[in-house]
């Protein structure tokens, strides 16, 4: 599938470039996923981008994740001590945590950090002409390039869930325990009392599913951006804002299902 030569017709209205964009990125979505089993032909690249995505991104989101906690636990810990209940600081900061920043806080920077280098990379790629050489080879470039890429976001997007609460925790454990004078015991007797198993199972497949679409966006976008510096630098912008657009959408989607099939517990 010569993904990487297509251009849109200028004659197409705004709309119609979207819709056809659209479509082009899940038909590459698809076309990465489909020779996936190939593990043999990206294994390489695949761990390359694996540590490659948690270089730029492992000091990030500890650096993130433990003001996000701290200023959760302050905020929390003042509107609960006016009502007698600071032992339920721990619980929304766990289940803050849990249920919505981790995955959108990792997702976020594996798309700020890691896309815009991945788009930059696919975009360089493009102008020296090297995907055009690939295909001439017989080589998919989705194939070679994307599919790897594609499955690094997801596990270390899955992966980084785990530190951003381990740290968002350590965060509000400083507020609320040291500063505002919460026992340790209560903190963390109230951090598993919102949640529920599922919980979890949820935001390690929002993880996945972010880091996957931060991937696929920033190679989509440097695949076929446009001859030159100038595009490239313009994929890179592009990728971050359509990354973060998709998904916080599919963050609401997934969110609103999962609240009507699994009701929050009381």
């Amino acid at each position: 599938m010569a993904t990487t030569g297509r251009v849109i017709s200028r004659g197409l209205t705004l709309g119609d470039q979207a819709l056809e964009r659209t479509g082009e990125l899940f038909a590459t979505l698809l076309e990465g996923l489909r020779r996936s089993w190939d593990v043999r032909q990206w294994w390489r690249e695949f761990v390359e981008q694996c540590w490659f995505i948690a270089k730029v991104t492992a000091w990030p989101v500890f650096l993130v994740a433990l003001p996000l906690g701290a200023t959760i636990a302050l905020h929390v810990g003042d509107i609960s001590r006016q009502i007698g209940a600071q032992s339920a600081t721990g619980s929304a900061v766990v289940f803050g945590l849990v249920r919505e920043v981790a995955p959108l806080a990792s997702a976020l920077l594996i798309s700020g950090a890691a896309g815009s280098a991945m788009a930059a990379d696919m975009g360089a790629r493009r102008i020296r002409e090297e995907l055009d050489a690939l295909e001439v080879m017989g080589i998919n470039p989705v194939h070679r390039l994307v599919t790897p890429r594609l499955w690094a976001g997801a596990l270390v997007g899955v992966l980084l869930v785990s530190l951003i609460i381990l740290a968002g925790v350590a965060g509000g454990f400083y507020f609320n325990v040291i500063r505002q004078g919460v026992s340790p015991g209560a903190y963390f007797d109230g951090a598993t009392l919102l949640l529920q198993p599922t919980d979890l199972l949820v935001t390690l497949f929002k993880a996945g599913l972010f880091g996957m679409i931060a991937a696929i966006v920033a190679c989509y976008i440097g695949m076929t951006c446009e001859r030159g510096p100038t595009g490239v630098g313009r994929a890179v912008n592009v990728s971050v804002v359509v990354a973060t657009l998709l998904i916080f959408t599919a963050n609401y989607v997934i969110t609103t299902l999962y609240l009507v099939l699994v009701p929050p517990r009381i």
